[in-house]
Parts: C-alpha cells; sequence; structure tokens
C-alpha cells in the first residue's frame, strides 16, 4: 500500500517554472544567455523532490538570448498595426443582450498588432529588445460604434419654370443633401420631385431633332505622317530634350438626337454647317523618371546619440516630361533623419548655455509706480531683483578648471541659441540687501574717581573723572559711526590709584557679647583709575575706607533688613540750584517681643540719603566725524596679489590691491555747549585721525567677442539684413576700463550671394501644323492649307549669365515653366487678319478728356470689303479717362489703450527700472482708416492724406491703495493712578481697486487699533529721539506693511535734569500721547509686490493679404516665464467681426513677469499684452473670373467648353467679399498664381444637355460642417460635410433615362453639433403639419427619430357630425371642453352634452333643500351666494380607456338615495323633485353607455 502511494505521489508531480532572467553576456547582440529556476511541486502545490517528476520532461533552465545595449535604440523600435474593425462588447461576452434602442451608440473593443522589428528592413524580432527600451504598446481599446446616422435632405426648391414653353413639360423641384447616411443609416431619399406642365397648345411644327456633339477621341498620330514625324523630331531636338512633343489629331462624333433620345439621321436635323470634327492635339506623355540615386552623405558629420540628427537626402532626374495631359511628376527629392554611420566618427560639438555675472542687487526696481521716491536711493536696502544674460557658447574641447574664470569667458564666442540643448538658466533671481546695522551702545557707568589725566606726569595737577559705555553690537561700517563712549569732568586733587571696596564683613558684636552694636570691616583692593586690581603699596596715600557700624539682634530685639543699594544719582552733576542724592532704605522684619527688647527705629530711620555727583556740570568729550575716502597712500608698494580685507565692517568677496589711508576730524566738545579748545579734552583719550585702508582693484569690463553674423535667408528677398553681438560678462568698476559702446552690428544682405540665377528661355514657336488632309477631307469646305492646327516651341534653362543650366534648377528658382504649345491658325483666303490691340493712349490729367488703343488690318484683309466693316471688325476703341476721387472711412475695432513711451532710464545689463515706466493716465487708442476711390475700391491711405490711423485720447485708471485714515487722538489712561493702556485707532476712508494694495486686517467696523501701556505720574521725565535712520524696503518674508518703506529711529524715554536728559528709563514712565514717531512710512514697495518687465517692442505687422492668416496671444505665468499660445485660424472665426482678423492686422506687444506679487502684495496687472491696429493697404492677387456659360460649337447640345479669365482684383484681405476688379499693372509684381496654386485652368470641358434629355445639376455648395453629437456632445467621429447633385428632367417619356443623383462627402474641420427635433402645427380639421427642424431653425427631412413622429392625420369613421363633437387623435368622435358624451347601445356618440353639476346641501344651509342644477362652464368658477359654502362636482365618468369608472356606479346608487330623503322630507317642492329624476335619469343612463376618456376634477365653490 505504502509503494501504491509513493507512486501515486510521482504521478501527480510536475514542473513549475520561474520567470527568465536579465539576458548575460559579454558582447553585445545575439550570443547571450539567460537562465530560469525549475522545480518539482505536487500538484496541491507544494515542493517536492526532483526525483518525484519524470526527468525526461524537465523543461531547459537555460536558454540562448540577444544581449540588448543602449545603442540598440536606434536600431529597433516598436512597429503598430492599423486598429482593426471595433467589435460590439457583447458579440465577444456570451450571454450579454444588444441594447434594443441606440441612445449614445454600443461600446466596443478593437485590437491591432504590434511587434519589435528592425528599423532598416522591418524584420521581425523579439519583443524583449524593444521592451528593455520602453513598455510595449497597448494592444486593445474601447470604442464606440455609433448609432446609424440617416441622411439629412434640406426642404424642396420652388418649382422650376416649365421645360416647354408649349405642349406638355415638365417642372422640377431639388433639395440637397445636408448630411450623409453615416454608420448604417438609411440611404438619401430622391433629391428631385417632377410633375408635368402644359403652357399652351404649340403653334406650327414642334422641333423633334437636335444636332449633339460627342467628347473628343483620344489624341493618335497619322500613320502615314508617323515616320516623317520621328525623323524631323530628331532632326529639331533643340530644347526638347525632355519633352518629347509629337502633334497628332483628335475627332469627335456628331449625331443628329431625338428629343426621345433616339439616334436619327443627320438629315432630320436642319442645321446648314456641322460642326468641325477634327483637331490638332498633342500626343500624351507620362513623366518618367530615373531610378534614386544613392543617399547622399549624412548631414551630420559627429555623433551625438541625445542630439538632433542629421538628414540624408537623394535624388532622382526627369527622363521624360509629362505633355498632353499625362501624370505629373513625383517627387525629385526625399530626405529622411540619420545618423553617420561608420568608424572614426569624432564626437560633436557640444554647446553649454553660459551666463554673466549678476547685476547688483536693485531694489529701485521694485519701487512703486506711481508712488515713487528717487531722492536717496544709495540708502536703499531690503529685497531686490538682479538680472544677468544667457548666452549660448561653443563648449570647449579641453575642460579645465579655471573654465569659469573671466579670461576664459573671454574667448567664448556666442552662438544661435538653439545649439544648446535644455532648459536655460533664468535670468532674474530675488536678491536682498542688508539694511545697515546702527551702532548700539550701554548706558553710562557711573562717574570714576578723579585721576590724573596721565599718572606718568602728575605735575599739571589736572584731573578728570569719567564716565563710559560700550558698543553692544556689531555696526554696519564698522565703530567709526558709534557715538562718544567716553566723557569726561575736571575735577581737583586728583589721583592715579584708590581703594576699592570689595565687600563689607559679617557684623561683629562689640566686647565679645553674642548680640549687640558692633562693626563691619570693609574688604577692599587697590585699583587705577581704569579699575584694573595693582599692587596694595600704590594705594598707601589713598584714604582706607573706615569700618561701618552695625547691630546683630538680641533675641527680643527689634529686627530690620539689610540695607538695600544706594540708588541712582537724581542728577549727574550738581549746580547752584541742584545736587546729586542718593537714597537707600531698609525694613522691619520682626518687631521687639516685650520687656527688655530693644524697640523698632522709627520710620524716618528707616531711609538714609546722600549726596552724589557732586562735582559741576562741565562735561567734555572728543567728538569724531566720518572716515574720508581712502587715497592711494605712495610711501606704501603695490601688492601684486590681492589682498583681504583688514579693516572694519562687512565681509566681501571683493579683491583689494593696494594700501591706502583714511583722515577724518576730531574735535573736543563740551555737552550743551559746542566745540571748545583741544586741551579741555583729556589728550589721553583723543581718537586716531589717521589709519590705513584697502584700495580694491580695478575692474575692466569684460564682453565676448562678436558672434558669427547670422546667415541670410537662402531664398531670394530683398532688403533682407544680417546681424551680429557681443554681450558684457562683466562691468567696469574702481576706475577700470569702460565697456565698448556698440554692443550690435548690421549689414544688408548680399543679394548675389544667396541668388541663384536661373531663367527660362523659350525658343522661336515652329510651324502651325494641322490635321492631316486625309482625315480633313471629308469634312465639308475643308481646305488644305488653312484652318486651326498647333504649333509647339522648345524651352530650355538658362544661368544669368547666359550658361545652361539643368531643367531641375529652372523648375525649382525660376518659376514655373512656360506655355510648349499654343493653338494657331492659317488664315484662309476669306478670313479678315487684324494685329493685337496696342495698350491705350496716356491721360493728361484725372478726369480729363478720354484715352484709345488700336489695331490695324493685315495683309490681303486691307482689301477686302468685309474686314473694311468697323462694327464686326472694330480698330479702335475709346475710354474716359479715370477720375479718381477719394474718401476715407474708420474700420475695425479701437486699440488698448497706450501711454506715451519715452522718460525711460536704461537700467544694468538691459534692464528696464520699471518705476520710471507710468502705468496708468492719459493715453491714446488707435482705429484704422482705409481709403477707397470714386469705385468704392482700396486704395493706399496716402492717396486720403492719412497716416493710416484715427487718434482718440483715453484714460487708464491708476491703482488705488487702501487708504486709511489717520490715527485718532489717544484716549484717557484706563487706571487714574497706576499702570494701565491708553488706545488710538485708524478706520477706513478707501477700499483699493484697479489692482491696489489690500488692506490690512480690520475689525467688523473697518478699524485698526493700537494700544500702549500709560502710567499717571507726573515725574520729570521726557522723550529723546534719535536721528532718521535710512530708508529701508520690508523684508522678503515680512507680510505687514507690504509695499511700504519706512525709516526708524530710537526713542526712548529718559529722566529730565536742569543739564538736560540723562538717564534712560522704563518708557511707561513717559507720556504716550506725547511720544514721538519712532518710523515714518515711505512709499518704497517689497518684493510682495508684482514686478513686471517693460513693454517689448511691437510686432511686425503680419502679411495683410493671406485669408489663411492666423493670430497669436500669449499669456504668461508668473516668475517660470511658461508661455501659452493661442493659435485661432482666422477663416474660421464667423463670430468674430472680420477686420478684427484680416482687414485690419494688429501689432502686438507684450510684457511678463518678473515677481509675482506674494501675500498682500500689489497683485499682477492682468494685461500682459496691448495691439494696436495695423495700417490698411489694399491686397492685390489674381482671381479667376466666374465661368462663362457652355457652350456646344456648330451644334445644340453635347460636349463643349466653358472659358473664365485671371483678372487683377483688389480686396481688404478678409476673404469676405470678393473686391474689385484693376488694372492688371497692379499686380505685375505678384506671381500669376490663383489661390496658391501655378496651374491656371482657363478653359474646361462641359456638358450642353439636349432638349428633352434628362441630366445631373452642377454639384452643390459643401454643406456645413457637422459633427456626430448626442445632446450636443461630440462622439469623437471628426466632422464631415457633403454636397450632391439632382437629376432634371425636360420630357416625362425620358424619366426611365435619368441618371442616378449623386453625393459625396468628405472631412472637415470646426464642425458644429446639430440637433433635429419634430415641430407642429395647429390641427385644421382631420390634420396638421408635422416637419423636423435642425437646431440652427433649417426645416430638413430626416435627422428626426421615427418612432417619436407626432401624428398628423386624424380621420374617424362614421364621420363626426354632432354639434360640439370633433375626431380625436384616438380615432374616435369625443366632445369639447365642457361637453361630456351620451352614446348609443353600439358605442356611436349620439350627442355632446352640457357637464352637470351637483351642489350637495350642508349643514350651514338654512333653508336645506335641493338648488337647481344648472349647467355651468367648467372653465369658470361660480360665484358663492353671501354666506354659503359648500362643494361642487364636476362628473367626468370615463378612464383614459374609455371605459366607465366605477364611481359612476356608487354616485347612481347614492343618487337613488338622495331621491328617498328628498321625498320624505321635502314632499311639498315636487316640481324640485321632478328635476331630481330627471337628473336621475341621466346617472343611469351614464351607466349604461361608452364614451370618450374624461378626467374628474373638484372645484370648490
Amino acid at each position: 500500500m505504502l509503494l501504491l502511494n509513493c507512486k501515486v505521489v510521482s504521478f501527480v508531480s510536475v514542473s513549475l517554472l520561474g520567470p527568465w532572467g536579465r539576458c548575460m553576456g559579454s558582447e553585445c547582440g545575439p550570443g547571450g544567455s539567460q537562465s530560469r529556476a525549475v522545480w518539482c511541486a505536487h500538484s496541491e502545490g507544494w515542493t517536492t523532490l526532483h526525483t518525484n517528476c519524470q526527468q525526461s520532461e524537465r523543461p531547459s533552465n537555460q536558454q540562448s538570448c540577444f544581449r540588448v545595449c543602449d545603442w540598440h535604440k536606434e536600431l529597433y523600435d516598436w512597429q503598430l498595426g492599423a486598429w482593426n474593425q471595433c467589435v460590439p462588447v457583447s458579440m465577444r461576452s456570451v450571454g450579454m443582450p444588444r441594447p434594443a434602442v441606440c441612445t449614445r451608440g454600443e461600446e466596443g473593443i478593437q485590437t491591432r498588432e504590434v511587434g519589435c522589428v528592425h528599423k532598416s528592413d522591418g524584420v521581425p524580432t523579439e519583443d524583449a529588445i524593444c521592451e528593455y527600451f520602453e513598455p510595449k504598446p497597448r494592444l486593445e481599446q474601447a470604442c464606440l460604434i455609433p448609432c446609424p446616422r440617416e441622411c439629412v435632405v434640406s426642404e424642396f426648391s420652388p418649382w422650376t419654370s416649365c421645360s416647354k414653353s408649349c405642349g406638355m413639360g415638365l417642372q422640377n423641384r431639388l433639395r440637397w443633401v445636408l448630411a450623409p447616411p453615416l454608420f448604417g443609416g438609411s440611404a438619401c431619399p430622391n433629391l428631385t420631385e417632377f410633375h408635368t406642365c402644359q403652357p399652351g397648345p404649340c403653334e406650327g411644327e414642334e422641333s423633334l431633332h437636335s444636332l449633339r456633339v460627342g467628347p473628343w477621341g483620344p489624341c493618335m498620330v497619322s500613320p502615314i505622317r508617323q515616320t516623317r514625324e520621328r525623323t524631323r523630331n530628331r532632326q529639331n531636338r533643340q530644347g526638347l530634350k525632355f519633352w518629347d512633343l509629337q502633334v497628332g489629331y483628335q475627332t469627335r462624333e456628331v449625331t443628329c438626337v431625338h428629343r426621345s433620345g433616339n439616334t436619327a439621321a443627320l438629315s432630320q436635323c436642319n442645321q446648314q454647317t456641322l460642326p468641325v470634327t477634327y483637331q490638332a492635339c498633342v500626343i500624351p506623355k507620362d513623366c518618367e523618371v530615373t531610378e534614386w540615386s544613392d543617399w547622399s552623405a549624412c548631414s551630420k558629420e559627429c555623433y551625438d546619440l541625445n542630439g538632433r540628427k542629421g538628414q540624408r537626402t537623394r535624388t532622382r532626374q526627369v527622363k521624360q516630361f509629362p505633355v498632353g495631359g499625362g501624370p505629373e511628376c513625383p517627387e525629385l527629392e526625399e530626405s529622411e533623419p540619420c545618423y553617420p554611420q561608420g568608424e572614426g566618427i569624432p564626437p560633436c560639438i557640444v554647446y553649454n548655455w553660459r551666463t554673466t555675472e549678476w547685476s547688483d542687487c536693485r531694489v529701485d526696481v521694485l519701487l512703486s509706480q506711481q508712488d515713487r521716491r528717487r531722492s536717496n536711493q544709495t540708502g536703499l536696502c531690503g529685497g531686490g531683483v538682479q538680472t544677468r544674460e544667457v548666452y549660448c557658447v561653443q563648449a570647449p574641447t579641453e575642460t579645465s578648471s579655471n573654465l569659469s574664470s573671466l579670461k576664459n569667458k573671454d574667448g567664448l564666442r556666442p552662438v544661435n541659441s538653439d545649439l544648446c540643448l535644455g532648459v536655460s538658466p533664468n535670468t532674474t533671481q530675488l536678491c536682498h540687501i542688508p539694511c545697515p546695522v546702527e551702532c548700539e551702545v550701554s548706558s553710562w557707568s557711573a562717574w570714576g574717581p578723579c585721576t590724573f589725566e596721565n599718572c606718568q606726569d602728575q605735575s599739571t595737577k589736572k584731573g578728570f573723572k569719567l564716565r563710559k559705555r560700550k558698543i553692544m553690537n556689531e555696526p554696519t561700517g564698522g565703530t567709526g559711526n558709534c557715538p562718544h563712549l567716553t566723557e569726561a569732568i575736571p575735577c581737583e586733587e586728583p589721583s592715579c590709584y584708590e581703594w576699592l571696596l570689595v565687600k563689607l564683613e559679617e557684623c561683629v558684636p562689640d566686647n565679645d557679647k553674642v548680640c549687640g552694636p558692633g562693626t563691619q570691616n570693609p574688604q577692599v583692593q587697590c585699583v587705577n583709575s581704569d579699575g584694573e586690581y595693582v599692587d596694595r603699596q600704590l594705594c598707601r596715600d589713598a584714604i582706607l575706607p573706615m569700618p561701618v557700624l552695625c547691630e546683630v539682634p538680641c533675641p527680643k530685639d527689634c529686627v530690620l533688613s539689610p540695607w538695600t543699594s544706594w540708588s541712582l544719582c537724581s542728577n549727574t552733576c550738581s549746580g547752584k540750584n541742584s545736587e546729586g542724592k542718593q537714597t537707600r532704605s531698609r525694613s522691619i522684619l520682626a518687631y521687639n517681643a516685650g520687656d527688655g527688647g530693644g524697640q523698632c527705629p522709627n520710620s524716618s530711620a528707616l531711609q538714609e540719603v546722600r549726596n552724589c555727583n557732586d562735582h559741576p556740570c562741565t562735561v567734555y568729550h572728543w567728538q569724531t566725524g566720518p572716515w574720508g575716502q581712502c587715497i592711494e597712500d605712495t610711501s606704501v608698494p603695490s601688492a601684486n596679489s590681492s589682498l583681504s580685507r583688514t579693516g572694519a565692517g562687512v565681509g566681501t568677496n571683493e579683491a583689494f590691491c593696494s594700501v591706502g589711508m583714511q583722515t577724518r576730524k576730531v574735535i573736543c566738545v563740551r555737552v550743551n555747549v559746542g566745540q571748545v579748545p583741544p586741551k579741555k579734552c583729556p589728550e589721553s583719550l583723543r581718537p586716531e585721525t589717521v589709519r590705513p585702508c584697502l584700495l580694491p582693484c580695478k575692474r575692466d569690463c569684460i564682453v565676448t567677442p562678436y558672434s558669427d553674423w547670422t546667415p541670410c535667408p537662402s531664398s531670394c528677398q530683398t532688403g533682407t539684413k544680417q546681424s551680429r553681438k557681443r554681450i558684457i560678462i562683466q562691468l567696469p568698476a574702481n576706475g577700470g576700463q569702460d565697456c565698448p559702446e556698440v554692443l550690435f552690428q548690421e549689414k544688408e544682405c548680399d543679394a548675389s550671394s544667396f541668388c541663384p540665377g536661373y531663367r527660362w528661355k523659350t525658343h522661336k514657336w515652329r510651324r502651325c501644323q494641322l490635321v492631316p488632309w486625309t482625315i480633313r477631307q471629308d469634312s465639308p469646305g475643308a481646305q488644305e492649307i488653312c484652318g486651326p492646327g498647333l504649333q509647339a516651341r522648345a524651352v530650355s534653362c538658362k544661368k544669368l549669365d547666359g550658361g545652361p543650366a539643368d531643367v531641375a534648377a529652372c523648375l525649382k528658382f525660376a518659376g514655373p515653366m512656360p506655355q510648349l504649345t499654343q493653338s494657331c491658325q492659317l488664315p484662309c483666303q476669306d478670313d479678315c487678319q487684324l494685329t493685337t490691340w496696342s495698350k491705350f493712349s496716356s491721360c493728361a490729367a484725372d478726369c480729363v478728356g478720354v484715352r484709345t488703343r488700336k489695331r490695324t488690318l493685315v495683309g490681303k484683309s486691307k482689301k477686302r470689303e468685309q474686314c473694311k466693316n468697323t462694327q464686326m471688325y472694330p480698330l479702335s476703341e475709346t475710354q474716359y479717362c479715370p477720375c479718381n476721387k477719394y474718401n476715407a472711412q474708420p474700420v475695425g475695432n479701437w486699440s488698448d489703450c497706450i501711454l506715451p513711451e519715452g522718460g525711460r532710464i536704461e537700467g544694468l545689463l538691459g534692464m528696464k527700472v520699471q518705476g520710471d515706466i507710468k502705468e496708468c493716465g492719459q493715453g491714446y487708442r488707435f482705429q484704422a482708416m482705409v481709403c477707397y476711390d470714386q469705385d468704392n475700391r482700396l486704395v493706399e491711405t496716402s492717396r486720403c492724406n492719412s497716416h493710416g490711423y484715427i487718434e482718440e485720447a483715453c484714460i487708464i485708471p491708476c491703482p488705488s491703495d487702501c487708504k486709511l485714515s489717520e490715527w485718532s487722538n489717544w484716549s484717557r489712561c484706563s487706571k487714574s493712578c497706576g499702570s494701565g493702556v491708553k488706545v488710538r485707532s485708524k478706520w477706513l476712508r478707501e477700499k483699493p481697486y484697479n489692482g491696489g494694495r489690500p488692506c490690512p486686517k480690520l475689525d467688523h467696523v473697518n478699524q485698526v487699533y493700537e494700544v500702549v501701556p500709560c502710567l499717571s505720574d507726573c515725574s520729570q521725565y521726557v522723550w529723546v529721539a534719535e536721528p532718521w535712520s535710512v530708508w529701508k524696503v520690508s523684508n522678503v518674508d515680512l507680510k505687514e506693511n507690504c509695499g511700504e518703506g519706512v525709516q526708524t529711529r530710537k526713542v526712548r524715554c529718559m529722566q529730565n535734569t536742569v543739564d538736560g536728559p540723562s538717564e534712560p528709563v522704563e518708557d511707561y514712565l513717559c507720556d504716550p500721547e506725547e511720544m514721538p514717531l519712532g518710523a515714518r512710512e515711505s512709499k518704497l514697495p517689497c518684493p510682495g509686490d508684482c514686478v513686471l518687465t517693460d513693454w517689448g517692442p511691437w510686432s511686425r505687422c503680419p502679411l495683410p493679404c493671406n485669408v489663411n492668416s492666423t493670430r497669436q496671444r500669449t499669456r504668461t505665468s508668473n516668475t517660470k516665464g511658461f508661455k501659452i499660445l493661442t493659435t485661432l485660424q482666422c477663416s474660421n472665426m464667423k463670430h468674430l467681426f472680420f477686420f478684427q482678423c484680416f482687414f485690419v492686422g494688429k501689432l502686438w506687444r507684450r510684457r511678463t513677469v518678473i515677481q509675482a506679487s506674494q501675500g498682500d502684495g500689489r497683485p499682477c496687472s492682468s494685461q500682459l499684452e496691448q495691439w494696436k491696429p495695423c495700417p490698411v493697404k489694399p491686397c492685390y492677387s489674381w482671381r479667376y473670373s466666374a465661368w462663362s456659360p457652355c457652350k456646344s460649337e456648330g451644334a445644340r447640345c453635347g460636349e463643349g467648353l466653358r472659358f473664365r479669365n485671371v483678372s487683377c482684383f483688389v480686396s481688404d484681405g478678409s476673404g469676405k467679399n470678393p473686391g474689385s476688379m484693376v488694372e492688371e499693372e497692379l499686380c505685375g509684381d505678384l506671381e500669376q498664381t490663383v489661390d496658391g496654386d501655378k496651374q491656371i485652368i482657363l478653359q474646361e470641358s462641359c456638358t450642353v444637355p439636349c432638349p428633352g434629355e434628362c441630366y445631373l445639376t452642377e454639384w452643390a455648395v459643401w454643406s456645413l460642417c457637422q459633427l456626430s453629437c448626442i445632446s450636443g456632445d461630440d462622439l469623437g467621429f471628426g466632422s464631415v460635410q457633403v454636397r450632391s447633385r439632382a437629376v432634371l428632367a425636360q420630357e416625362p417619356e425620358n424619366l426611365l433615362q435619368c441618371p442616378e443623383q449623386e453625393w459625396e462627402a468628405r472631412p472637415c474641420t470646426e464642425g458644429q453639433c446639430y440637433e433635429y427635433k419634430w415641430m407642429i402645427g395647429p390641427w385644421k380639421g382631420s390634420s396638421r403639419q408635422v416637419w423636423c427642424q435642425r437646431s440652427d431653425g433649417l426645416n430638413v427631412t430626416g435627422g428626426c427619430p421615427l418612432t417619436s413622429e407626432p401624428v398628423s392625420d386624424r380621420s374617424c369613421d362614421p364621420a363626426c357630425v354632432k354639434p360640439r363633437s370633433y375626431c380625436t387623435e384616438a380615432g374616435v368622435c369625443g366632445c369639447e371642453e365642457g361637453y361630456t358624451e351620451v352614446m348609443t347601445s353600439d358605442g356611436v356618440l349620439d350627442q355632446c352634452t352640457v357637464i352637470p353639476v351637483l351642489e350637495i346641501p350642508t349643514a350651514g344651509d338654512s333653508k336645506a333643500d335641493v338648488k337647481t342644477i344648472r349647467a355651468l362652464n367648467p372653465t369658470e368658477p361660480t360665484a358663492n351666494l353671501p354666506g354659503r359654502s359648500g362643494r361642487t362636482w364636476f362628473l367626468q365618468p370615463f378612464g383614459p380607456d374609455g371605459k366607465l369608472k366605477t364611481w359612476v356606479y356608487g354616485v347612481a346608487a347614492g343618487a337613488f338615495v338622495l331621491l328617498v330623503f328628498i321625498q320624505t322630507r321635502y314632499f311639498v317642492h315636487s316640481i324640485n323633485l321632478l328635476y331630481s329624476i330627471h337628473l336621475f335619469y341621466h346617472l343611469f343612463m351614464l351607466t349604461h353607455v361608452s364614451c370618450f376618456q374624461l378626467d374628474c376634477f373638484t372645484s370648490f365653490s
């Protein structure tokens, strides 16, 4: 049993495979190998031993593969097959039903084949190669199978006139196809309807036969002349190498046709002369070309996998040009992208972006454009903008570490920016100029002891007391701008050393007691005048501090706290009326404890006062002026290398090259007096007046070399220019060499250097060749040596110098080829021959006299009498001289309001100073003018003495910022004594508009508040304000006061003394209402405001005469400079006034956003572009005239010709109006093309229908472009337009011979969605009009769903003849509104009776009797009697199905009960009872009849 189980396990084990790994190998291409995992698993999924699986069936775990490398990307690619037909999902999914009604279409799936192939030959290969580079494209996609769309046709036209003037004829009316049948929709109906007409009987015999000419047959060569022609052509091949011209002949058939369409004998057609049946022609020859040449070398001669590809071309030559209407030649040149092939290909030159240095950070660029302050630009600081230029250069072949140095930059020549790949670096960035840090100093120290000015020299006996303060920060520009730090007071008895009390020792009671009075011994240290500890021996002459009396409290004594420190001196000095005082105090900690304890002192003993600052108020200090300019010190040699800055100040990258000297002024000043002699101040403290300084190196201007001259255009154009430029890399500084003034040069292009000189040379016309005599001799009146023929000439290509050139060169550069053949006429003996018309003679003046042109008879025609008939052959023509009168008219819309230009200040590196450009105020707007002559033809505006514009003043409103009121007065202090608060407020005066700065956050009553503390104390404290700082711009990160600069100053509260303010105190001690402003606003914006570039130059006017021209507009988003380009096809903008697109072209100028607004900054203007109209110029062009009527030469019907001319027209270029024909000289400079087609066709074959013939009309115009839509949504199947040809019949007998009507469709663009719906008219009797209407109001046939078509006819059998009856839509007779049907037993309407109205008595009825039942109009309410209330029922007994409603039976039974009730209680009213019985009879009858449905409703009366 165990063996059996083991056998089963091995039987159900299977081999499982892992995915193939990556292809590995040493070389690219085939020859690699890849592996995969193979293991044995039980059928239940768990892994088992390999021996349990059949080893013979084990799959391979290795295989060869194709190792893909990066360069294979250029060799292999996915090949995408076409999408197959859309298959409904219901057909792919079993059991899914297809929808019964199609609404939007049916969902489907379509598939395609996708495979990896070799690019060069398309050979399939492994998909894994292409999957290495990009995923395999999808193989299927969802699709939509649209609902069938039936054909839509227009309404019929009015009936045509009768095809005959007498007898029986036909009238036709036609319609045209508006939308073709799509997606299996129903076919188009007949486009023609006929009916017979008979204007009257014919007088005499009616003409039944007509002469008809057939089409010309193929051009053939006469066999007799074939050999002779070939010999002659070989002898006269000059210029005809590529045109093997053979003149042959062609014939046509002339038949007599009966009106029925049958052919009759020619004799039946009574016509004396028959049309010509032969003519000369050119034997058709197809274009023949050689095989393609080999591919040229790739235009790219270097290898760059990621760069642009090159181009390679191949050509073929023309062996035989097409003649005689043969097919045109194919393309003679083709090109394809390529990479150079082979070994040793050098790498391509690499081009990199380079940038100039950033310009200095400019804050003034961000200045408000309306509120400019230019007085102190040097002190501006805060957020700004700096710019640089970006240009493209050729990267050097050898990289070096000094590549970015200015010396290497000097060798980089700018090239075309298109050569640089990738995104160019930014040209602007935000920057920040640090605002100057003002010097901050500490408070004054206490006055020091009286010391000698110089302790080394004590002979003068002159002493000073000093006080000092320290610098608390690192001010901008060093400490030179700080206030003085030392003040001195003269004093008597100076000393250089004194004892300094360090501290008092503990109190020691006298007499070795434990408590009671005692002393505190001082700990002292000897110090000098600077406060430094010195040897104690130096203080031997100084007075040593005495011990201090103290007391140690006994257990029952009063306990006092230690003395506080002495307060600040009340005055800085002492005078006659004031002296300095200091106080200190102590407090009682515990009172005495009963008898025997020491008593506590009185309150006066708890405070002590002593004199201080008893020196006079005479204070001196040294005052320094600012350091002067650094001047080169010639006594110090210049350094060869750059020096680092050793002086104070802010670190900088600026290099220094030499040492200079700076000086400053130092004076002695007495406080509150002014300058005094220097001896008054301590000489030892005098500041230095001279110091060394570093001179920055000179920086010369560095510019790039000139770029190469821009190439001249390859086509022959006049007035073209080429230019070159150079770019400033480094601006000069510190007296360096200035930049050159000329950075841009241009010059005229040399026309001869790029205009190839080729021209067509036409040779002499050969003799006129007639149709062979063998063909003409059977024609009546034919003569052998005269009649129409054909002549040819040779055409060759020449260089301008007369040398021969290849014909292909002339085809490319010399315009269309001249005509090779033309019709000719060998005059017969009786023909009149005249010269061509001469030109008209010139006029002496406009509007005066006439002008003439002439021609003359030639040869024997001068002697023939019939040729002298001037009416048939006029020899002169006369015209009045033109009378030129001109009038000007405005046209088009007004342009944007444009401010006058000028007054700009050019910034560094081409940067515009934005604040100098006005953004609002008075400007001008422009409207174009056109000039017309007396024939209403467009001419140059100079004829009307106009420069092409009307100007009108306009106003651009200025932005208005949020305006707040001034601060209100401070409120009273919230507390009468002690600390409180005071409040003041601003309120909103004017909201911002036109893009002004927004308001700060206001409260619900539009106010903003400021709160300060206050103290109701009348001590002598005053506010002291320091000088104003420089202007500052708010920091980039700050949101408050955005756009406003500030000047600040420090305001301190100080104690007021006799000698002026002394020590600073807390601010709350001063009156806040008198506090000077610590900041004042200036109108300097911050980087939160929007900043725009200057307006760019005006664009060039587009060519006004191009109907297919476009107009473009751009907008730029914020600082990234992304441009969104919108291109509008003007010819499709039917909703716009067309002058905006063509008649008046537009000049555009644009600007971009340097910095978007941030936070509460002023928002950007929405106007980033402006336009004004181009001057209007007349557009001249060649145009076809209308086709002439079709004429069959010498016959009544059949094949004929129609002709047209090419004339010069002037128009406004809009394409909307046809323009006016003018003299051909005005189009003399234009190539003769019509709508861009160089092939001018002036005649074409046509058909003249024979009388009685049924034929097709000309093609109708193309219908409007229409999309496939549902409910206005495009289904995505594109748009289509259609045209059709209808059948016209002339004879009733020939209707069976009519051709089939035709229609054709084509795709189009700019389609519209149209909806179709049924429209109905009012009923007229038993019918009404029902028609289908398109959403644009056009009545059509087709398009509306047939399932929802309204009924157009209603008929009843038998007819509805009863009074007040009519035939309903259901086909049965019914009654009008307000009447009900009474039917016979067999269901036929018997009569229409008024609907009865029953008033049921209510409890409030005082009389409680049955009221008379009256016939009421159910559409009019019944007026209730006063005091009455009740309910009226209008009984409609039939439901929608025509059956009697259930309630009718109930009402009948209820009426019977009601009658019994009435009879019992109101017997006396017998007459009313009889009326009630009559009512019951009617209700009973209603239960036995059937009628048309009516509705039941109630009405309250």
